[in-house]
């Protein structure tokens, strides 16, 4: 699919763009898309305030887990696992309309939220193993993805902080990135505060190196996949009760206990 010059910016990425139907279009082309100004003000402030607030625990409590695609020599990458148990406004992100009106572009409907975690890069650090997300699934892959990544821009992407790289088009290639295509050029998908990224699964990307001095870099990934997929949280042993409790019918469907056709419970959804 071809896009017109009026839907690419001059750095070889789509355009930043709220048009559904043009994200959409964007992530069938290059394999990603850049939705702006989705947060802002207060809600950015208290999104931001709630992570950085749940990975200062982490490490005070020493309860931070390494990620297996974090370079084993790094430990700049702090990962924050289980947001949805650590404060409603992590819920708000999963569902987010706009982020599902894609989520279902990509993968239909119903789907599962496999995991809602952050990634925080720090200073002098942070690159990960080039990789796509559904790993998981044999090869050769099926021709449409398995899963989407919305990437909410906590703070600025940018090239210098360690924003995410990707490599366009990747995802026409149906398979997970070789020892020899680790070389392959990327670009970084900076976008300001307050944006969300959304990458289908079989796209090549990777965290970039934060080059800068003192800066922290922070990325809250909601990962979704075809109902057919286990969650890579186990959400029936880790969430916190009062999540499900208090749960929307579409929280429900997309932690799993609200079931169509697989998962189901003496024949029926579980209520």
């Amino acid at each position: 699919m071809e896009t017109s010059a009026a839907d690419r910016s001059d750095t070889g990425r789509p355009a930043p763009t709220r048009d559904p139907a043009r994200a959409a279009r964007d992530i069938a082309t290059f394999g990603f898309c850049i939705v702006p100004d989705v947060l802002a003000g207060d809600r950015l402030a208290r999104v931001r305030d709630a992570l950085y607030r749940a990975a200062d625990e982490d490490r005070a409590r020493g309860r931070e887990q390494k990620f297996r695609l974090d370079y084993a020599h790094d430990d700049t990458n702090q990962r924050v696992w289980n947001l949805l148990s650590r404060d409603p406004v992590f819920g708000d992100l999963a569902e987010h309309p706009l982020a599902l009106e894609l989520v279902r572009a990509v993968v239909g409907w119903p789907a599962l939220l496999g995991n809602i975690s952050a990634n925080i890069t720090g200073p002098g650090g942070g690159e990960m193993v080039l990789h796509a997300d559904q790993t998981f699934v044999p090869e050769p892959w099926p021709a449409e993805p398995q899963g989407v990544n919305v990437a909410w821009c906590i703070d600025d992407f940018t090239d210098e902080n360690g924003a995410t790289r990707v490599v366009p088009g990747s995802h026409r290639q149906h398979r997970k990135p070789a020892a020899e295509d680790a070389a392959a050029a990327t670009v970084a998908l900076e976008a300001p505060a307050g944006s969300f990224i959304v990458m289908e699964s079989r796209v090549w990307h990777k965290t970039g190196f934060n080059r800068t001095p003192d800066r922290r870099r922070a990325g809250i990934f909601a990962w979704y996949t075809r109902p057919i997929y286990r969650q890579q949280e186990n959400w029936f042993l880790s969430l916190n009760p009062s999540v499900r409790q208090f749960a929307s019918d579409t929280m429900l469907v997309l932690l799993g206990y609200r079931a169509e056709g697989l998962g189901l419970v003496n024949g029926k959804s579980p209520a």
